[in-house]
């Protein structure tokens, strides 16, 4: 059975986002008339390649992964999408079918914004359309930090490079624990490697003292330490 969580204020997780946050209470109100939920269990496509991208997605709660598959085969994890992100914007404005596909990579809700709903908002309001571009410029700036990683950094860099990324913004003390829940596989194929690559790359930082592992649980004993990669 696909359990649901209670209804959302859709106008109130709106305006915590950073391109909505200075909309005024009509205004997300008519965002949120043209806002649909979208529930997708654990492994559920969202979308996939080549479907018509008729706005853009915010995950609320779970993770989804976007991705694409070679023809060989071979499924290559472009990116996780968290709760509070979003995906499908670049599509949108460009008009375009969606070039990968989406997954939930757990049990998850989205919001689906309509492109006519953010479109008329733009005509509208010069400040959205700067909070737009803001937010496809620093997807951008991912993307070429990811290129500068796959082809300038170790493989041992890039994964304390996401073990770093994964720990929460108010840990204040020199000791963290990340989570996995990704997976290792997707996590690998996130950072341009096998998971028995990943696999090795973990054991060897525990090894050296850097992380501890239990399961899925990594926990980091010297935050300073690990950046420091020794």
């Amino acid at each position: 059975m696909n359990r649901r969580a209670p209804q959302i204020k859709v106008q109130a997780f709106l305006a915590n986002l950073p391109m909505f946050s200075e909309m005024q209470a009509e205004e997300l109100d008519r965002i949120a008339a043209s806002t649909l939920p979208v529930h997708a269990e654990k492994g559920q496509t969202i979308c996939h390649c080549g479907d018509p991208c008729t706005g853009f997605h915010v995950v609320v709660y779970g993770q989804v992964k976007l991705g694409f598959t070679s023809p060989q085969g071979v499924e290559k994890v472009i990116e996780i999408v968290r709760p509070g992100q979003s995906f499908g914007e670049a599509l949108m404005f460009l008009d375009k079918t969606y070039i990968v596909f989406a997954q939930a990579l757990a049990d998850s809700m989205l919001l689906h914004v309509a492109r006519h709903a953010v479109l008329d908002e733009l005509a509208r309001d010069p400040g959205f359309a700067r909070r737009m571009l803001s937010g496809l410029s620093r997807r951008l700036h991912g993307l070429v930090r990811d290129v500068e990683a796959y082809t300038l950094r170790s493989s041992q860099e890039r994964v304390i490079g996401y073990l770093l990324a994964e720990v929460p913004e108010n840990t204040d003390a020199g000791a963290a624990e990340v989570h996995l829940s990704a997976g290792k596989s997707v996590i690998a194929s996130r950072l341009n490697m096998t998971p028995e690559h990943f696999s090795r790359i973990l054991h060897e930082l525990a090894h050296g003292g850097l992380i501890e592992i239990q399961g899925r649980a990594v926990r980091i004993p010297d935050l300073e330490r690990l950046r420091l990669g020794d």
